[in-house]
Formats: structure tokens, C-alpha cells, sequence
């Protein structure tokens, strides 16, 4: 049985839950990401920024002819 089809056979109470249970756990993630990054000592360091701005796509203006 497929995820959604077991989805769809749950009662509308559960689903609700399930739905306000991954909103809720998305603004948790939200609002205490950055702290329990920084708890955890994952938080970037001026070298990773760096390369990371390297891997960003840049963007050039070209004047268009009219």
C-alpha cells in the first residue's frame, strides 16, 4: 500500500493531527534551528562561507540592443 493511499484512509481527526503535528515541527525547526546548531558546533565557519559563495551561481547584466 502506497503512503498517500494510507493516508487517504485515515480518518479526518488523524489527519489533522498529522497535519498540525509537521506544521508544528516545522516551526519548531525554524525557530531553534540556529541554536542547536550552534549547541551542536555545526555552525559554518568563515572558510565554508566562502566556498560556498564560490559554488553560487553569479548573475551578469547584459545590456540588450533596442
Amino acid at each position: 500500500m502506497s503512503l498517500l493511499k494510507a493516508y487517504t484512509n485515515l480518518p479526518p481527526k488523524t489527519k489533522l493531527t498529522v497535519g498540525v503535528g509537521l506544521v508544528a515541527w516545522g516551526l519548531l525547526g525554524l525557530t531553534f534551528g540556529d541554536k542547536i546548531e550552534s549547541k551542536l558546533g555545526f555552525t559554518p565557519t568563515e572558510a565554508d562561507k566562502a566556498e560556498l559563495e564560490k559554488l553560487a551561481p553569479k548573475i551578469h547584466v547584459v545590456e540588450r540592443k533596442s
